[in-house]
């Protein structure tokens, strides 16, 4: 886009007349039920993980004051590091700033224009730009498809090959097909680079994610990206896998290197938010009966709730989308419900495909069960 104000102000109309325009929020409104946070395990308000953060506060600071490689690294880090990776099984873990700064330093380390990259077609933006800006050779599967993802690395004549996927998928609440991806990783040599930002905490029989629901392990899933500020209700995120993987993304991941460290704080809250989520496993037993309270109650409605065609693990994890079509269409629905007291936001294009504009709706086991069937009897006379 040429630098020309005349077109940045035609640029804006034209979202305007799509029902596109994106617009902040600033907070919640008391009063309203927020059925649009991702804070699944409700622990961002948790006593004792508000407590970790100011006693870490008082002790270290605000801010770490520089990057992990300068003096940024500190002891809350260093231990963070060391029990997410007992946590989810691994060598080793690496914690970085943002979710979308781990799949892009990750990606960027282990491929280049010689490699090969396999991603699922609805991946999350921070894979697509993470697969873009490696420079890589990028073929795209059909969502959820492992046998053309196979196939893909079939094809797939560069030495390096990585294939890409999300655990959960953040807009359509559905689990990649990790047990035929694993397999098809191991027999082209490819790695396997799983974010499960959206099932750690919740998927799995003790919160440890798609790879606990599956039966996977380190062997299957090489590559771990997880985040901290959805279940764990903090902020930040990691990658773990082997010790010479995580070495590796220290000397090389660019995003990583180059970037002042999280606040101790937060990796203090983050600790006692892992310790509060595996002690209190209540939470994530009750955000998952929630959500299949929402669906049975909306499906008695003979109101379609999920995607097309989804697989039998869809219903395990705590996001529903309602398929609504167009955007202004999601608007208004979103709006009547905010009338009637419950935040649900409207999901419009790029952030889902043309014509699958929806409403995104994320349990919280700080829900009540009262409060979703009034949702569901608010959004069935709505919709």
């Amino acid at each position: 886009m040429q630098r020309d104000a005349a077109a940045l102000k035609a640029a804006l109309a034209e979202l305007g007349q799509r029902s596109l325009t994106r617009r902040r929020r600033v907070g919640v409104p008391s009063g309203l039920a927020n059925f649009c946070s991702n804070d699944y395990l409700g622990l961002k308000d948790h006593p004792e993980v508000l407590r970790a953060f100011t006693d870490a506060a008082s002790r270290y600071g605000v801010g770490s004051g520089a990057s992990h490689l300068v003096t940024g690294h500190g002891p809350e880090h260093e231990a963070l590091e060391a029990e997410v990776a007992a946590f989810t099984g691994r060598e080793r873990a690496l914690v970085f700033s943002t979710g979308y700064m781990a799949n892009l330093g990750v990606i960027g380390a282990l491929a280049d224009q010689k490699s090969a990259i396999v991603s699922d077609k609805l991946n999350h933006a921070s894979l697509i730009d993470g697969c873009r800006l490696a420079g890589a050779e990028v073929r795209r599967y059909r969502h959820a498809d492992s046998a053309q993802a196979e196939e893909l690395l079939t094809f797939a004549g560069s030495a390096t090959r990585l294939l890409v996927t999300d655990g959960v998928f953040s807009m359509d609440g559905d689990l990649a097909p990790l047990p035929e991806l694993a397999a098809a990783a191991r027999q082209h040599q490819a790695w396997l680079m799983v974010d499960d930002a959206h099932g750690l905490g919740v998927i799995g029989k003790t919160g440890r994610g798609c790879c606990e629901h599956f039966g996977l392990d380190a062997n299957d899933v090489p590559v771990l990206v997880g985040t901290f500020g959805k279940a764990f209700g903090t902020f930040g995120a990691f990658v773990a896998g082997d010790e010479d993987l995580i070495e590796f993304l220290v000397q090389k991941s660019r995003t990583y290197i180059y970037t002042t460290a999280l606040p101790p704080a937060v990796a203090a809250a983050t600790r006692a938010a892992l310790r509060v989520s595996e002690r209190e496993s209540w939470r994530r037993e009750k955000v998952l009966a929630l959500a299949r309270r929402f669906r049975a109650g909306m499906t008695a409605r003979g109101v379609k709730v999920g995607l097309e065609g989804e697989g039998p693990d869809a219903a395990t994890s705590s996001i529903v989308p309602v398929i609504l079509g167009a955007p202004e269409r999601a608007l208004a629905v979103s709006k009547q419900l905010e009338n009637q007291g419950f935040l649900v936001a409207a999901i419009r294009p790029p952030t889902v495909p043309a014509d699958t504009a929806r409403l995104r709706v994320t349990f919280s086991a700080a829900h009540e069960e009262t409060q979703v069937d009034a949702l569901v009897n608010a959004l069935t006379s709505a919709s």
